[in-house]
């Protein structure tokens, strides 16, 4: 009995060491370094800053255990009769004074470098909506939009009954990341169309708020091929933490190819707004664009969150007139949580989101909705 308990103690005290191992080879006291110039800079910045106060603190604090030690009173130390030192004056506010100066020009070196976005090789930018990113590569014509992952977003859902430590980077990856070129300065032109981000990816060394009628810029270099997440650092709204941000860092040469093949999707894209598209063609498009874009505030299976994201199925708009179901998707409703997709979707997605969602959850009105009629929509 006595070998038994001994056992099963030693099996905790293993498994406990072994946790502890594993959970300290994870373990850091200090910022990363992160994966650009700026980062660098700014870890440089935080360790001249961290150093200088462990001198003052070592400093006061020895100071202050000393006098404490030296004289207290049970070495019948009688304490000292004056009102006040102009020199002890004069040397606390000149002393940190000088201190703040010294820690104030490597931090403005930083703070200046931190702006020049001048010289940059490219340009990004970065739209926030709720809750997804929209990204344009201004020089190569390339744009689309940036939203959680499909897996994370059907583990997240009330009654799921998916264990969200089954699904990969849970709540931190995203069906479209931002590609970008190593060792290329990229210049980032950051805003919003709905309420206050704030872009924020911790291995680049910084976040910008994302603001609806003003623009931000930033720039980085990215020196080392990888994947690094982040996600939108401003709290905006109902879904703010389903809003995760992945940019994939590729070689100049493995950048230049996607490229190529983006345009080559774009003008796919371009081409199949022109055609007839089938009804099948169209819900089964549609299907994944609704989990993509429309499932976060209506529910994949379309009952919604009322009042503020209404149940799409028997719905008044999704069983009405096409027209007027093709001008709330379009255009939006003002003072509602409805966004205009107008310009956030190709005219198929939309087209084929307007589809699925006219003939699933029961409502099966049999309307197959083609670009065209939302392409004269746009146009008005």
């Amino acid at each position: 009995m006595l070998n038994k308990a001994l056992n099963s103690r030693l099996t905790w005290l293993v498994g406990l060491l072994a946790f502890a191992g594993t959970a300290m080879a994870d373990y850091g006291l200090n910022m990363t370094e992160g994966v650009t110039p700026f980062s660098a800079e700014v870890y440089e910045l935080h360790m001249i800053i961290l150093w200088i106060c462990v001198v003052i603190g070592i400093g006061v604090f020895g100071a202050m255990f000393y006098s404490m030690y030296a004289h207290r009173k049970s070495r019948g130390v009688e304490p000292a009769q004056f009102s006040h030192s102009t020199l002890a004056e004069v040397l606390w506010t000149v002393v940190p004074i000088a201190i703040l100066v010294v820690m104030a020009i490597p931090a403005t070196r930083v703070l200046i470098f931190m702006e020049q976005t001048t010289d940059a090789e490219m340009t990004v930018k970065i739209t926030g909506y709720q809750w997804k990113w929209k990204y344009e590569y201004m020089e190569d014509g390339v744009e689309f939009i940036s939203s959680l992952h499909p897996d994370s977003n059907a583990a997240r859902q009330v009654g799921s009954d998916i264990d969200p430590a089954t699904v990969e980077n849970y709540l931190l990856d995203v069906d479209k990341p931002l590609v970008l070129p190593t060792n290329t300065k990229v210049r980032f032109l950051i805003t919003s169309d709905d309420v206050i981000h704030a872009w924020w990816v911790p291995a680049l060394g910084w976040k910008r708020d994302a603001i609806p009628g003003f623009i931000n810029e930033a720039w980085t270099e990215i020196n080392e091929p990888g994947t690094y997440r982040g996600q939108c650092a401003e709290l905006c709204g109902k879904d703010h933490g389903f809003m995760p941000i992945v940019v994939v860092a590729k070689s100049p040469e493995e950048y230049a190819a996607w490229v190529a093949e983006q345009q080559g999707d774009a003008v796919a894209e371009t081409e199949a707004a022109q055609r007839e598209w089938s009804f099948d063609e169209l819900m089964d498009r549609g299907s994944d664009v609704y989990a993509a874009q429309c499932a976060a505030c209506h529910k994949p299976d379309g009952t919604g969150l009322p009042p503020a994201f209404p149940s799409l199925a028997s719905s008044a708009v999704a069983t009405g007139p096409v027209d007027a179901h093709i001008d709330l998707v379009v255009n939006g409703r003002p003072g509602t949580a409805m966004q205009a997709f107008g310009n956030l979707l190709s005219d198929v997605d939309v087209a084929a989101a307007l589809t699925y969602t006219r003939n699933a959850f029961g409502n099966e009105t049999g309307d197959a909705v083609q670009p065209k009629q939302i392409a004269d929509a746009k146009r008005g």
